[in-house]
């Protein structure tokens, strides 16, 4: 008597199919992460220059060096807003998160640092624009 042998089921394909449903899943996953990595950098560049910005107007620095410091560590694209009450400087840097994700999502982030005067010579506020004024236009 010859053994009987389970039916066969054939599985071919099956791999291939798998592989077509799960790969936009991993291309989507692979994007939001490189999105998110993509704003963790801006959102650490944008605090770096708001510091800077603010240290620089704290040491006396005028309103154009401070725009040049911002630029310099934010990018061009960055829009720094200072504000002043005679003894602080606050500057507000803002910027939108580059890349692919970025440019379809209307993602903007922004950072703000403080720094208190500590220039001995002219007062510093006299050369800051009034409160809320934006020195870069973005739009130009």
């Amino acid at each position: 008597m010859s053994p009987v042998r389970p039916a066969r089921r054939t599985s071919r394909g099956a791999v291939t199919a798998e592989f077509a449903v799960a790969m936009p899943a991993v291309v989507l996953l692979l994007a939001l992460l490189l999105a998110g990595s993509a704003a963790g950098v801006t959102q650490l560049r944008l605090e770096e220059a708001a510091r800077a910005g603010a240290r620089a107007l704290a040491r006396g620095e005028d309103p154009a060096a401070v725009d040049a410091i911002v630029r310099r560590l934010a990018g061009s694209a960055a829009a720094p807003v200072v504000t002043s009450d005679g003894e602080w400087f606050s500057v507000t840097v803002s910027g939108k998160v580059p890349g692919a994700v970025g440019s379809l999502l209307p993602w903007t982030l922004s950072a703000r640092a403080w720094a208190r005067n500590e220039s001995s010579g002219p007062p510093a506020a006299a050369r800051v624009p009034p409160a809320q004024t934006r020195w870069l236009d973005p739009a130009a």
